[in-house]
């Protein structure tokens, strides 16, 4: 009888070349450097804005209406009160509209529709849709809701062009998530008897929800930082305007006036909204977050 393979030769059989351990060094440090490269612009886009619209924060920079001055005294021009305000309110209405949609759309194509000839013929259109340029979605609501009806610029209008826009991203996002859903778990909820509305609001979206939450941020972030729908659909004012049936001001549409400036006060306060816009997005990621990680330990 042969002997037993000590400990050590054993090791040595598992033991990985030195030709190998060179590829996977190589190929680590291929990977860090391609995450070095990508990092750099959002880096430096980060510290521009720091360094560009730090300096325009102050107490009235957030609590004041935009005067619609061109003097060159910063004090003279106003905050960006309106703009927020405007961007909070027209996101959120689009959100409340995009996200129920697109969320029971993507759970259709996943748990009913599959691979049916409807199904395919609505993944198509959302791909399509995920493509079209923005402001055609402007022009759409524009050409319906403004010039078909004869009626003003509104607040909502400006919400149903964001939620759009919105709605192709929340769907594919989502039915790509639940697709990742492992069928075990579908299976093993129905055999105990759990019907399948059950199944899915207790078991499929619990699993899927922290790239639910990743896909409606996007989404979200995208919405929010949108300048040519607006300007078609909810326009823009100076004042404070909390009825989405009226003239609405937001940051994005904020931005884009303040930059075009050839005041310097002016332009600053355009690098100063844009840093509220992005510092806006960024707590926002972080909340949902927090929250989807509370409802996934509970």
């Amino acid at each position: 009888m042969s002997a037993r393979p000590t400990s050590g030769e054993r090791l040595a059989r598992f033991a990985v070349s030195p030709a190998r351990r060179r590829k996977d060094t190589f190929a680590r440090m291929a990977i860090l450097t391609a995450t070095v490269i990508a990092l750099i612009p959002l880096m430096l886009i980060i510290y521009y804005l720091l360094r560009k619209g730090l300096g325009s924060w102050s107490t009235s920079f957030f609590t004041t209406d935009p005067t619609g001055n061109t003097f060159f005294k910063s004090s003279s021009i106003g905050g960006i009160k309106s703009a927020i305000l405007g961007t909070i309110e027209i996101v959120a209405l689009a959100s409340v509209i995009a996200i129920p949609v697109g969320l029971g759309v993507a759970v259709w194509l996943v748990e009913y529709g599959k691979d049916s000839r409807f199904a395919q013929t609505v993944r198509f259109f959302v791909d399509v849709l995920t493509g079209v340029p923005s402001i055609l979605f402007g022009l759409f609501i524009y050409i319906v809701l403004i010039v078909g009806t004869g009626s003003s610029y509104a607040g909502y209008k400006g919400s149903l062009a964001l939620a759009l826009l919105m709605l192709p991203v929340v769907t594919r996002a989502t039915e790509v998530i639940l697709a990742l859903v492992p069928g075990a778990l579908r299976e093993s909820a129905l055999a105990l008897g759990a019907p399948r509305w059950r199944v899915i609001l207790r078991v499929v979206l619990p699993t899927a929800l922290p790239g639910m939450v990743t896909g409606v941020l996007l989404a979200i972030a995208r919405a929010a930082g949108e300048t040519a729908p607006l300007l078609f659909t909810a326009a823009a004012t100076l004042k404070t305007n909390f009825n989405l049936g009226q003239f609405m001001n937001s940051l994005p549409v904020q931005i884009y006036s303040d930059v075009t400036s050839p005041t310097t006060a002016v332009v600053n306060r355009a690098w100063g909204a844009a840093l509220a816009l992005v510092t806006m997005i960024l707590l926002l990621n972080v909340i949902a977050r927090l929250i989807s990680r509370r409802s996934r330990l509970a």
